[in-house]
C-alpha cells in the first residue's frame, strides 16, 4: 500500500508539473495586474475552478468512456487567440470604485466576477496537453491511485500560485511585468492559442474537413 501511495504522489507531481510549466508565465502576468478589481483571490478562483474543468473532461478516460480527439481539444486554443485580441480595443477607462465593500461579497459572488471567469477560461484554453495526458494517465490509474492523484493536483494548484505570485512580485522581476504586462498579455495570449491550435494539429484536421467538403 505504501508504495502505491509513494508512486500515486510521485505520478501525480510528475503529471502536473509537466503539463503545467507554460501556466507559470501567464499566472505570473495574471498576478502582476493585480489592482482594485483584479484581485488575488479572482486569479486563484479562476485557476481552481478552470482546473475542475479540465479534470472532469478528463474523467471519462478513468471510466473507459468517452474520449476527446487531440485534434477537437485544439479548438480550445481559439479561446486564448479571441481574448488577446479583444483586449487589444478594451478602453483604458478607470473602472468605477466598488461600493460594496469586499467581506459583504459572497464566496458565490465571487465565482460569478467576470475577473475570475476569464482566469478560468484562459486555464481551460490552456489545458490541451493536461486533457491529452491525464485522459490515459486516469485510464491506467486504480481508485485509490485517482484519488491520490487528484489530491496531489489540487495541492500542486496552490504551489503554483505561490511560486507565480512569488516570482510576479520579486523586485527584479515585478516592476517590468507591472510597467509592461498589460501590453505583454495579449501576444502571449494569442501565442499561447496559435501553440494549442498547432501542438494538437487541430489545422491539419480543419484542412482534412475542408477538402472533403
Amino acid at each position: 500500500m505504501p508504495e502505491i501511495l509513494i508512486r500515486a504522489v510521485v505520478t501525480g507531481i510528475t503529471a502536473f508539473a509537466a503539463t503545467n510549466l507554460d501556466d507559470i508565465l501567464v499566472l505570473m502576468l495574471f498576478f502582476s495586474q493585480i489592482d482594485r478589481t483584479f484581485r488575488r483571490h479572482h486569479i486563484i478562483t479562476g485557476q481552481y475552478l478552470g482546473f475542475a474543468v479540465l479534470l472532469l473532461i478528463s474523467l471519462p478516460g478513468f471510466f473507459g468512456g468517452l474520449l476527446i480527439p487531440r485534434p477537437w481539444i485544439g479548438l480550445l486554443g481559439l479561446v486564448p487567440i479571441a481574448i488577446g485580441i479583444s483586449s487589444f480595443f478594451q478602453q483604458e477607462d478607470d473602472e468605477p470604485v466598488q461600493t460594496v465593500s469586499q467581506s459583504s461579497r459572497s464566496v458565490f459572488a465571487q465565482f460569478l466576477n467576470p475577473q475570475t471567469y476569464q482566469v478560468a477560461v484562459v486555464t481551460i484554453a490552456n489545458g490541451g496537453d493536461n486533457i491529452g495526458i491525464y485522459l490515459p494517465l486516469f485510464a491506467s490509474s486504480t481508485w485509490l491511485e485517482l484519488i491520490v492523484i487528484l489530491v496531489v493536483f489540487l495541492i500542486m494548484i496552490a504551489i503554483w500560485c505561490a511560486i507565480a505570485q512569488y516570482l510576479a512580485t520579486h523586485r527584479l522581476i515585478a516592476r517590468p511585468l507591472m510597467n509592461y504586462g498589460h501590453r505583454i498579455i495579449p501576444f502571449v495570449l494569442i501565442a499561447l492559442g496559435f501553440y494549442i491550435l498547432w501542438e494538437n494539429k487541430t489545422h491539419t484536421f480543419l484542412s482534412l474537413l475542408k477538402a472533403q467538403t
